[in-house]
């Protein structure tokens, strides 16, 4: 009986070992170049929890390249430099896409969470490339002699789309405006990683609830369907549920025959996040304007739109307005 008894824990641990083993041996996928044609994404392995680790794991690998490349001893050129960095951050590349990709479209509360703590990480980390000396000074002795590095047509351009970079990120501010840069930089990624989630629960908790089907008239079968899967899936059996879209103008709008539930859907729609709720998104939309204006003007810019469109076809508000 004892030798049986034991028999039968020594094979209990053995396999508990094995599911061990196997176990501390997966490889994240996000952070292997995914075996899909171009890449793409291998979400029938991805799990919640391999975002996180691997957007840390991404930023970590990048800043030691980064950091390589601007202590390199030798002479700045085009292949050291520009298309060493265009070579860097192939891991936060692909945890990032496949990240904010289902963060946008079908998150949760853990995706939320990870967003929430990542997004003022990611802001510093483009400001450890994009404000460390070293590195704009290889990349601003390469820009000023351009014109004698025999670089092909496409060379060059992505010489000057990095030097434009680093010049409107900051790179040319001095020591204490660049600490003012980065304060902002990480406030204005988590005031507007705040103001999405916001917008999203919004969004779903606004959705249009219909108790008689009659007041759905014009939309298909398919639809009425759908609102009434839609309101079993809350715990709303017997009613139907219009889900928002993002953009005040529904899609059901156009079909709805009844003018009451028309009108609800619209007032839904529009004032998703302004109800004074935990999803109002008023109060943050200030702040993220106020932060925006400081950080262009830090920058040399009159305002926030003046900034953003420095490489747009546009180029200037007053061009974009056609004034």
């Amino acid at each position: 009986m004892l030798r049986s008894t034991l028999l039968r824990s020594a094979a209990l641990l053995c396999c508990l070992a094995g599911a061990a083993t196997v176990q501390a041996a997966r490889v994240n996928p996000l952070t292997v170049p995914s075996t899909l044609p171009f890449q793409a994404p291998r979400f029938d392995q991805i799990t919640d929890a391999d975002y996180q680790p691997a957007l840390e794991q991404g930023m970590a690998e990048q800043i030691a390249e980064m950091k390589a490349i601007a202590n390199n001893p030798a002479a700045p050129t085009f292949a050291n430099t520009i298309e060493a960095m265009e070579r860097s951050g192939r891991t936060l590349d692909r945890a990032s896409q496949a990240f904010f990709g289902v963060s946008q479209a079908n998150t949760n509360d853990a995706l939320d969470a990870v967003r929430s703590a990542e997004a003022p990480k990611l802001a510093q980390h483009s400001d450890a490339i994009y404000l460390d000396p070293e590195l704009f000074a290889r990349v601003q002795a390469l820009y000023a002699k351009k014109d004698k590095l025999g670089l092909d047509a496409e060379q060059r351009q992505v010489l000057e789309i990095y030097h434009s970079d680093f010049l409107h990120a900051g790179a040319q501010l001095n020591d204490a405006d660049k600490a003012k840069l980065r304060l902002l930089n990480t406030q204005i990624s988590t005031a507007t990683t705040d103001f999405q989630q916001k917008l999203l629960a919004g969004t779903k908790a606004g959705a249009l609830v219909v108790d008689d089907k009659a007041k759905l008239a014009g939309l298909s079968d398919a639809e009425i369907a759908a609102a009434a899967e839609g309101a079993k899936e809350r715990g709303m059996p017997g009613k139907y549920v219009l889900s928002l879209q993002n953009t005040t103008q529904q899609p059901a709008l156009a079909s709805l025959s009844d003018r009451a539930t028309r009108a609800a859907l619209f007032e839904k729609s529009w004032n998703r996040s302004q109800r004074g709720d935990a999803n109002d998104t008023r109060a943050l939309i200030r702040t993220i304007a106020q932060l925006r204006a400081q950080k262009a003007q830090l920058l040399g810019y009159p305002n926030y739109a003046a900034y953003s469109l420095y490489d747009q076809m546009a180029k200037t508000p007053a061009a974009a307005r056609g004034s």
